[in-house]
């Protein structure tokens, strides 16, 4: 059962469904009247006409119009049909149903427009009404602005926003109709907004809107400076669009960098130096420099001006830079400050006396940069600038004061700023050395020896140094003595006069027509209240025979030539035994020979043990009238060495 009448239902509602589609379609078949085309949304400046479309098929009834639900009427120059076949009043039977809006104005026109047709006849109920319109009355909007933060932005300010944050600005055009349209650009490039285009009517004028647009901008440090744009399109304006435009302050941290960091030597007195450190910060920054090992600041200022430089500017110095968002790294730069030397001290004292044969120091002390090098320069009294390097350290110590180091010592200090020398001297520090005589013992070969030939003057000299002044002055010659301004038979001694050097004299011997009995050593002999030296030089007689040593050495020539036949002898037989080795057993080898060079060779070498040959000591000879004299310095004639050596050949004596 209810089974039976759900499917009655249905099928009532199928019925009423084809019923209602009939009627449709009969009315639609007997022409009911329909709108064509309907008015669309139409937007005119102020004082221009307006055409409000509307237009119907099988029009029968009367059009009217109605703004903001308001009927409107048909006025002359203002409000007008605009199809001539219909009157103001009356209803034609044409279908348009246009109306112009004449020199619209915002207050009277812009608004909610619809279109309405009444019905056929009461019974048909075909009346028309359109969909509502608007009629914009166009009004240009005021100049956009911008505004970060709820805070206005005056046109081309900035846009304020620490690095790395993102900042979001807002776009607002007032009073405009329609409402602008807004977009974004950040440089050159467009910026989507966070979300679409927010429209409002004014509160206190609601015919007009009010566009707002937001966008988010990321600051980076790479951004600073650029323009954020805001530009606002309306058909009102006169080139269509107006931009707000503010620039992007991004504020960041300063990095710095360091400038006019010396690349030569800086000279005390000559550079100057000028530091600049150059920060690169928004908001600006300030920088400080400071010095190592010291509380005070040394500059407040981008630029460290050291005019002239000094050594007190040397130091290590740094530079920092700090502003509201942050401080940066610290810079450091070493300022070395170059100068040349200075002797500040140099003794112990300007005159300085040291006995002979003692220790002696000297030292120097000297101020530079880079530190100074030392050299000990002598000056040789009497050999005008000569000099002798004596040391190359800051202290000269002499071990062992000889009269050779007595004159003026000078310290020389030397350094090297951008390649050039700076050297500079102390004044001088004399040494005086005083102590007992001193003969000068000169180091060349034959520097103890004096050569003259026969029959010519021979002149002996020796320099000599003493302080004080030697008192007693002789020459000796074997059991002779001659003192200085003496004189006696061939030989004469000068007085002695004063040598190139301070406290040295030059004593001298002369002998005339010189013979080979002059050949011997001559002793200077000097004395003052300290003590005496005693010093010898030898006088050689050139001439023949004339030397006593003459006649050895001819013994010598001799022996060799008995040396050398001797040799040529052992040869011999050295060879005639070989053969008779290499020929044993040959048929001719006469074995008598034989026996009789052995008996001959067995003779010879009795001979000789029976004083054929003298004894190995009886070969070396001294020379007849030789005398030997003891002295530290003599150079005489060793027996030894006068001694002609004995060859021994294949172990047999030869005379």
């Amino acid at each position: 059962m209810g089974s039976h009448n759900k499917k009655h239902h249905i099928m009532d509602s199928k019925g009423l469904v084809v019923l209602v589609i009939y009627i449709i379609f009969i009315k639609a078949s007997t022409g009911l009247q329909r709108f064509s085309e309907q008015p669309r949304y139409t937007e005119v400046n102020p004082g221009e006409d307006a055409l409000l479309t509307c237009k119907v098929i099988e029009k029968r009834g009367v059009c009217s119009w109605q703004k903001d639900n308001k009927p409107v009427g048909i006025y002359p120059k203002k409000y007008e049909w605009a199809s001539s076949s219909m009157g103001m009043h009356a209803p034609h039977p044409g279908g348009d149903c246009s109306l112009w809006v004449r020199s619209a104005t915002l207050d009277f026109d812009d608004g909610i427009w619809e279109c309405q047709v009444t019905a056929s006849d009461f019974t048909t109920q075909d009346a028309l009404t359109s969909q509502p319109v608007r009629l914009v009355v166009r009004v240009a909007p005021q100049r956009p602005r911008l505004e970060q933060e709820g805070i206005h932005i005056p046109p081309g300010h900035n846009v304020t926003v620490d690095s790395g944050a993102t900042t979001t600005v807002k776009c607002v055009s007032h009073y405009g109709n329609p409402p602008a349209t807004l977009r974004w650009y950040l440089g050159d490039q467009e910026l989507l907004p966070l979300h679409p285009q927010t429209n409002s009517t004014e509160p206190d004028n609601p015919r007009t809107w009010s566009a707002a647009s937001v966008v988010q901008v990321p600051a980076t440090r790479e951004k600073h400076g650029e323009t954020l744009k805001c530009l606002a399109f309306h058909e009102s304006y006169p080139a269509r669009a107006i931009p707000v435009e503010g620039r992007l302050d991004v504020r960041y941290a300063p990095t710095i960098r360091l400038m006019g960091e010396p690349q030569i030597d800086l000279e005390e007195g000559k550079d100057s130096l000028v530091l600049r450190c150059e920060a690169d910060a928004n908001p600006p920054a300030s920088i400080v420099w400071r010095r190592a090992g010291r509380s005070e600041i040394a500059s407040l200022q981008e630029s460290l001006n050291l005019r002239p430089i000094s050594r007190r500017d040397a130091g290590l110095y740094t530079c920092q830079a700090q502003n509201s968002v942050g401080s940066s790294e610290t810079l450091s730069v070493q300022i070395d400050v170059k100068y040349p030397p200075r002797i500040t001290t140099a003794g112990p004292d300007r005159h300085t006396t040291a006995p002979l044969f003692s220790p002696a120091a000297f030292e120097c002390i000297a101020e530079g940069n880079p530190l100074p090098t030392y050299k000990w320069v002598q000056k040789i009294s009497g050999y005008g600038n000569n000099v002798v390097d004596r040391g190359s350290e800051p202290r000269l110590v002499i071990n062992n004061v000889t009269y050779d180091y007595q004159g003026e010592y000078e310290c020389r200090a030397t350094n090297y700023i951008n390649g050039q020398e700076r050297s500079v001297t102390s004044e001088p520090i004399q040494l005086q050395v005083v102590g007992a005589p001193l003969v000068l013992r000169t180091n060349s070969e034959n520097g103890h020896t004096v050569s003259v030939r026969r029959g010519e003057s021979a002149t002996i000299s020796l320099v000599v140094c003493a302080d004080p002044r030697p008192r007693h002055v002789a020459w000796e010659w074997g059991s002779l003595r001659l003192e200085a301004g003496a004189g006696v038979g061939r030989y004469r001694v000068d007085d002695v006069i004063q040598d190139s050097r301070e406290d040295c004299y030059l004593a001298t011997l002369h002998i005339t027509d010189a013979n080979p009995a002059d050949a011997r050593p001559y002793y200077l002999v000097v004395e003052n209240e300290r003590g005496v030296d005693r010093h010898a030089i030898n006088l050689r007689v050139e001439g023949m025979f004339a030397e006593p040593l003459g006649l050895s050495y001819l013994l010598g020539i001799v022996g060799g030539v008995l040396a050398a036949f001797l040799i040529l002898f052992l040869l011999c037989i050295h060879v005639v035994r070989t053969k008779k080795c290499c020929f044993k057993g040959r048929s001719t080898y006469n074995t008598k020979e034989k026996d009789s060079e052995k008996a001959d060779l067995k003779s010879r070498v009795d001979m000789t043990g029976s004083g054929g040959v003298p004894p190995l000591d009886s070969i070396y000879t001294t020379p007849t009238g030789f005398h030997h004299h003891h002295h530290h310095n003599g150079l005489q004639g060793s027996p030894e060495a006068m001694k002609i050596p004995v060859l021994r050949t294949f172990g047999y004596h030869v005379p």
